[in-house]
């Protein structure tokens, strides 16, 4: 049996609640971790994921996390994989339908998910299953006895259906299907608590509902936020930007080489460090809580917060040989200022039809600056270097051949300029 007594019902609640942004309900959670701790019996603690994104970064990460938490205060955790719900496609708050999958797409992407959260996850304490096990059974006649228990009025709160429907966009039925199966899960693991992201808010509802139609005590509902990219900023007390993506190029990817995802979180701000503190490390709250506050009072160095930080994260996706690796690389690298040009990434920018090309630019098409203005701002605050010398022309060019370039602490490259084709 899990030891479900290794912490207070109430030390459980602060840490599996922490940046929480929806909780339906919190008194029925505090009741059920009391529950469990008194009877010893683990809670079933249930997360869903349909197969449709084969590589991780850290803003998945967000639920595995929450999942782990529960783990390590003895809690059953279910990892489901939506391999039948995947079929469907589901919208997810985006305005249109999602593509469905096939049944190949969808056991190739399960097996590389599979690979990816046992990086957070312990797998010896990690239930796996896929929802084809009791959806496959259902069978038609279930599935209309199921769409029976939901009426279309409640269906259409839904906002992203709302709006479609209000635009006049297409909703297919079998986008009505979607949060119903999902809820279904609920009902065939009879979980005590789902979590999930806040934009699945409406489907996490479902599952309790349908569990109260079955008879059962309803599941409740953790919902986390949406992790903010590198680039975000505080702005009015609050951390601003786009949420963490591939596509804008503002993520840390679970499988990336260490020294990247090292790197990559060092470039973050001091408050938004703080943010992925509290949302990501396993660091007990009140740990952070007091490190934070060591850090305003001058007792302790940002820096150094941000180094381990960034230490765990390496450490949790690749090993803690892997973590103080990392470590040891960046401080021979940007604090001891010594640059091996054979270790750093090679960068091409083509010189088009001109003889030269300005340096700013250079460094914009390279993603060693966000944008040719930023590029500019960083010369002239003496924050590039080019071959080990500092660079504060703003009209600076670059003829054919290759440069060594170092950008602010944190970015080094070798740039190799050449001409058109």
């Amino acid at each position: 049996m899990s030891d479900v007594r290794k912490a207070t019902p109430e030390e459980q609640f602060e840490e599996v609640t922490r940046g929480t942004v929806d909780l339906h309900v919190a008194e029925e959670l505090k009741a059920r971790l009391k529950r469990s701790y008194d009877s010893g019996k683990p809670l079933v603690i249930k997360a869903g994921f349909d197969p449709n994104r084969p590589d991780l970064h850290l803003g998945h990460s967000l639920l595995l996390t929450r999942m782990r938490r529960f783990q390590e205060f003895g809690h059953q955790v279910v990892f489901l994989i939506g391999d039948f719900t995947a079929l469907i496609g589901d919208p997810t708050g985006k305005n249109v339908t999602r593509p469905a999958l096939t049944r190949e797409e969808v056991a190739a992407n399960a097996e590389t998910y599979k690979a990816q959260v046992f990086k957070v996850l312990d797998p010896a304490v990690t239930q796996v299953r896929f929802n084809s096990e009791w959806l496959d059974a259902l069978g038609s006649e279930g599935l209309v006895r199921l769409a029976a228990r939901y009426p279309v009025a409640r269906m259409m709160e839904r906002d992203d259906f709302k709006k479609r429907f209000r635009e006049g966009r297409s909703i297919s039925i079998h986008e009505f299907l979607y949060p119903l199966l999902q809820g279904y899960d609920s009902v065939a693991l009879k979980s005590d608590v789902e979590l999930g992201s806040t934009d699945q808010l409406f489907n996490l509802l479902m599952g309790r509902q349908l569990m109260k139609e079955y008879g059962l005590e309803p599941q409740i509902i953790m919902t986390g936020p949406i992790l903010e990219g590198l680039d975000a900023r505080l702005v009015d007390g609050k951390i601003e930007g786009d949420k963490m993506s591939k596509s804008l190029d503002n993520y840390v990817g679970i499988n990336e080489p260490p020294e990247q995802i090292f790197g990559k979180l060092m470039s973050v701000t001091d408050d938004l460090m703080w943010r992925y503190y509290e949302l990501l490390s396993s660091r007990p709250l009140k740990h952070v809580q007091q490190l934070r506050a060591d850090v305003a009072a001058g007792k302790a160095h940002p820096r150094n917060a941000k180094v381990d930080f960034a230490r765990e994260m390496v450490a949790r996706f690749h090993g803690a040989e892997a973590g103080q690796k990392a470590v040891e690389d960046f401080e021979r690298r940007f604090s001891r200022r010594e640059l091996v040009a054979e270790e750093l990434p090679l960068i091409e920018v083509s010189l088009g039809d001109a003889p030269k090309v300005g340096l700013g630019k250079a460094l914009a098409e390279a993603k060693l600056a966000s944008s040719n203005a930023d590029a500019r701002r960083l010369i002239q605050q003496g924050g590039v270097k080019l071959n080990g010398e500092k660079v504060t022309d703003v009209k600076a060019e670059l003829a054919a051949g290759e440069y060594l370039v170092q950008v602010g602490k944190l970015k080094a490259a070798r740039l190799k300029v050449s001409p058109r084709g």
